[in-house]
């Protein structure tokens, strides 16, 4: 049974230090994106190594509404703590614009690392922002965009830990160039990875990583603007991590579906968890078991 553990600080079994670890392997890392704290625990119970909590997925789950800036980091940070203590594996957090000036991005990212998370991802987007795969129009200039790096990278060294995820948008909002320009300098700036979001080919993902040194994601969105890549070849364009933002949500809403269309036509759906795997998977006999121990004399 998973518990809730205080802010690991700099320890060495923090989940920044975790995730440090990892990153410092070999090959690419597949990374399901969770939504809430069951999903993210049956990405761990799966046998992967770290995860990622999915603006997107988090407005759909738990507002039902469009990733466009309408949920707030208050309810981010609310599911984020419920996710950290459901799981031991690193999960990095969406932090998108960093929700203000260079001073709110500090205590975003503060906030995030007291919530357990092992990094804080920040973009490049003019608030409000929306997802970088349904038309991103404008990002803010590049004044703006390195002082939410900057700060960013200063509450990690000022305590947070959290490692800091620098994402630019500006490939679809200016041009490939730009873009490029951006991540190069948020890698000065401090970034311990690097997110070029929505490149349209294997070209442009692979230009990214050769020509910006450092570790760099791959976001895997079914139907998007970037061309799904298995992991061997993501690892071979230079990527360490491929997101999967969207997966779990998708099949979640599909199964779903489908179960409510077989109840309205009077069946009970045949695709189903047993309740013997739900015991497990949530932790009923490790519940008992806690309370046996205190039971006795």
């Amino acid at each position: 049974m998973s518990f809730p553990v205080p802010f690991p600080g700099d320890s060495s079994g923090s989940a920044p230090a975790r995730l440090r670890t990892l990153l410092a392997g070999e090959g690419c890392l597949t990374m399901p994106c969770c939504f809430d704290a069951l999903s993210a625990r049956l990405i761990e119970q799966s046998g992967f190594a770290l995860s990622f909590m999915s603006g997107f997925a988090v407005s759909a789950a738990r507002l039902a509404l469009p990733d466009t800036g309408l949920i707030t980091v208050t309810e981010m940070l609310d599911q984020g703590r419920a996710i950290c203590q459901a799981v031991a594996i690193p999960v990095i957090a969406d932090g998108d614009t960093g929700h203000g000036n260079p001073a709110n991005v500090r205590r975003s990212v503060t906030q995030f690392g007291l919530a357990g998370f092992a990094g804080v991802m920040i973009e490049d987007q003019a608030a409000p922002k929306r997802c970088g795969h349904t038309g991103v129009k404008e990002v803010v200039g590049r004044a703006e965009a390195l002082a939410r790096v900057r700060a960013a990278v200063d509450a990690r060294d000022a305590g947070a830990g959290t490692l800091i995820m620098a994402r630019t948008d500006a490939r679809s909002a200016l041009g490939l160039e730009e873009a490029l320009w951006r991540l190069a300098a948020f890698a000065d700036l401090g970034a311990d990875l690097l997110f070029l979001e929505a490149p349209r080919d294997e070209a442009e993902m692979a230009r990214c990583c050769r020509q910006v040194p450092g570790v760099h994601m791959a976001n895997m969105l079914e139907g998007g603007l970037t061309p799904v890549l298995p992991p061997a070849r993501l690892a071979e364009l230079g990527y360490r991590i491929a997101a999967y933002p969207l997966t779990l949500l998708a099949v979640a809403v599909a199964a779903m579906r489908e179960a409510l269309a077989g109840l309205a036509a009077g069946q009970m759906p045949p695709h189903q968890t047993d309740f013997a795997t739900l015991r497990v998977i949530l932790g009923f006999d490790a519940y008992d078991r806690l309370l046996e121990d205190y039971a006795a004399p």
